[in-house]
C-alpha cells in the first residue's frame, strides 16, 4: 500500500486568482460600480466561489478570488457576470486586466499560511 505524506484536506487545493485594473481616473466610479454589481452577481450565481473581494489601490482595483477547483473557475470564466464585467469595463482601464491564477504554498499554520 501506498501512503501519501498530503494531508487529505491538502490533496485537492482551491484556486486563486488576483486581477489587477488600472482604471482610467475618469472612469474609476464607474469601474468600482461595475466590479461590486459583479461581485454581487458572482457571490448569488457562481457555484464554487469561496471568495471574490475587491480592494482598493491608489491607482488600482485589485480582485481577490478564491475558487473551490479549477472547474469551477473555469465555469466562472465562461459565465455570465464575467461577460457583462468585460462589457462595463470596455474602454474604461488604461490597458489589459492582470490576471494571476496561482495555486496555495502553505506554509505556517493552517489557518494563517493559506488563503
Amino acid at each position: 500500500m501506498i501512503e501519501s505524506n498530503t494531508p487529505p484536506e491538502r490533496s485537492i487545493m482551491s484556486v486563486i486568482v488576483v486581477a489587477t485594473a488600472y482604471p482610467v481616473p475618469e472612469h474609476r466610479e464607474a469601474v468600482v460600480a461595475a466590479f461590486e454589481q459583479t461581485i454581487a452577481r458572482v457571490h448569488a450565481e457562481d457555484a464554487g466561489c469561496e471568495l471574490y473581494a475587491l480592494h482598493e489601490g491608489k491607482d488600482r482595483l485589485v480582485m481577490v478570488e478564491k475558487w473551490a477547483s479549477g472547474d469551477a473557475l473555469a465555469a466562472h470564466g465562461r459565465g455570465s457576470a464575467l461577460t457583462a464585467l468585460s462589457a462595463e469595463l470596455d474602454g474604461k482601464l488604461t490597458g489589459a486586466l492582470d490576471v494571476q491564477v496561482l495555486r496555495a504554498h502553505p506554509a505556517g499554520t493552517a489557518e494563517q499560511g493559506a488563503i
